[in-house]
């Protein structure tokens, strides 16, 4: 509220001494959004106070106002902005950094309670202190060259995040002081890309001790040499490694797209397009998770897909393909009925379907589907790196308190939703308002129905069909306009 609307409620009320109007209101000085205030009156009658409640020196609200900006992906600048262009007063960098590590002891302090809590989850379901995690890293800066990054361990069995490991190049402090007397912060020496081994290794190390876990599967994406780190840290071949079905299914396009760079005369129209091999990947990936837990099912599936997208009107290559009437293979389904089938598509030519062999059927090897059989995906750990660099904008370079902050707030929105901020407030000493807890409640409620809404098949298959209509839309656009931008080429 305005200083002098306050004063003008103040002087029309009467002082409690002399009981006469016009009383005078002083604002004595700044703490960011908190002020104290002094109420005189001319009999002598005085009484101090302060606008918001504090915990020793700092005020609830500074606090509070410091989270708020970070869980919108926000720091000091933005929150001087902001508070300036709505008239408030700001507190100082060095006052918002004081705010930031009180704020820093009281959210670990929550994150920590809540791993453990998500661990003993763990061991109450699995009835067992050994679990399979999915391990994934995470860099803030998109490519291998950032600064910051950081590790997460999630349960398989839970979906919460067990353990995570935020990881730091850069101290601005170390850089400008060379004589630091000992100053410790960035926590990782070597690249960028050597994060995600050095985290797993730690996460792995500190496992029996901290969260009285082992880790005994390893779900990984195949990018980083993590699993050879932690692969003997209980003991010879103590840890398994299993697949993420999504990274294999990836690596179909992936390879196939090399090849097709690599090796002149595979592209082009009646060829391997980009649209067959997305069509293999698809296939690739639906005959995985449509055959869990069977290998030899598993292994006849995929190689039935190749074949399956390979063959055309001039050469029909579906033997290997299910027969019968709820075959996913439309010819099948035709001999099943007694129908001709008419396939429109010309087909792959000979050379092109040997030469693209070898690739795709590598990719078919039984070690490798053996590591697929339990369906999982690391897609937790896609959605909670997502959620990190929410509250902490890639494009904003933040240092080891900050990353810290960040990682540490996102396990709690991960696990537990809004709510889990809650213990935040506890730990920083601030009485919760009904309106805090309301909207938290209600913002997690939100979200778990858009989730739900999301996870129906209709709206899966309503959403890769947008997505295939876009792709065919953007390529008919390129066949049309050419070649309209590329470097140094025009």
């Amino acid at each position: 509220m305005d200083i002098f609307i306050l004063n003008c409620v103040f002087a029309a009320l009467c002082c409690p001494q002399c009981l006469k109007t016009g009383l005078k209101l002083t604002e004595d000085s700044k703490f960011g959004l908190c002020s104290d205030f002094t109420l005189t009156c001319k009999c002598g009658y005085m009484n101090g106070f302060t606008s918001t409640a504090k915990i020793g020196r700092k005020s609830t609200l500074n606090s509070v106002l410091v989270l708020g900006l970070r869980l919108i992906g926000k720091g000091f600048t933005a929150g001087k902005k902001l508070l300036c262009t709505v008239n408030l007063p700001f507190m100082s960098k060095s006052t918002f950094r004081r705010h930031e590590d009180q704020l820093l002891k009281a959210v670990r302090c929550a994150a920590d309670k809540n791993m453990k809590e998500a661990a003993t989850e763990v061991r109450t379901k699995t009835k067992t202190s050994s679990c399979g995690v999915s391990v994934d890293g995470t860099w803030q800066r998109r490519g291998h060259n950032s600064l910051n990054g950081c590790v997460s361990a999630i349960s398989i069995d839970t979906g919460k995040v067990l353990d995570l490991e935020p990881m730091s190049l850069y101290c601005r402090y170390c850089d400008k002081n060379k004589n630091n007397d000992g100053h410790v912060c960035s926590n990782h020496v070597g690249s960028s890309a050597s994060m995600e081994t050095v985290g797993a290794y730690r996460i792995f190390d500190r496992s029996k001790q901290c969260k009285r876990l082992k880790y005994t599967k390893y779900y990984g994406d195949g990018d980083s040499n993590g699993f050879n780190a932690v692969k003997d840290i209980y003991g010879p071949d103590s840890v398994e490694k299993l697949e993420c079905i999504g990274h294999v299914q990836k690596r179909v396009g992936s390879r196939l797209r090399n090849l097709k760079k690599k090796q002149k005369g595979l592209g082009g129209k009646g060829k391997l397009t980009d649209k067959l091999i997305d069509k293999l990947q698809n296939y690739y990936g639906i005959a995985i998770r449509s055959n869990i837990g069977n290998l030899q099912n598993m292994q006849s599936a995929v190689i039935a897909a190749f074949y399956h997208c390979c063959s055309g009107k001039n050469k029909q290559m579906h033997k290997q393909c299910p027969k019968g009437g709820d075959s996913w293979c439309k010819y099948q389904r035709a001999v099943h009925e007694g129908k001709v089938f008419v396939d429109k598509s010309p087909g792959l030519p000979n050379d092109i379907i040997n030469s693209i062999k070898t690739t795709y059927m590598s990719l078919c090897d039984s070690n490798l589907l053996s590591k697929c059989l339990h369906g999982k995906t690391q897609n937790n750990n896609e959605s909670f790196n997502n959620m990190i660099w929410t509250i902490l904008p890639k494009e904003t370079f933040v240092e080891m308190q900050s990353l810290t902050l960040g990682v540490n707030i996102a396990v709690l929105l991960f696990n537990s939703g809004y709510l889990g901020l809650l213990d935040v407030f506890k730990n920083l000493g601030v009485s919760l308002g009904q309106e805090t807890v309301k909207n938290f409640s209600l913002m997690d409620s939100e979200r778990v129905k858009s989730a739900k809404r999301h996870s129906l098949p209709t709206s899966k298959l309503s959403r890769k069909k947008r997505k295939s209509a876009k792709k065919a839309k953007l390529l008919n656009f390129q066949v049309k306009e050419g070649v309209t931008y590329k470097c140094g080429e025009f």
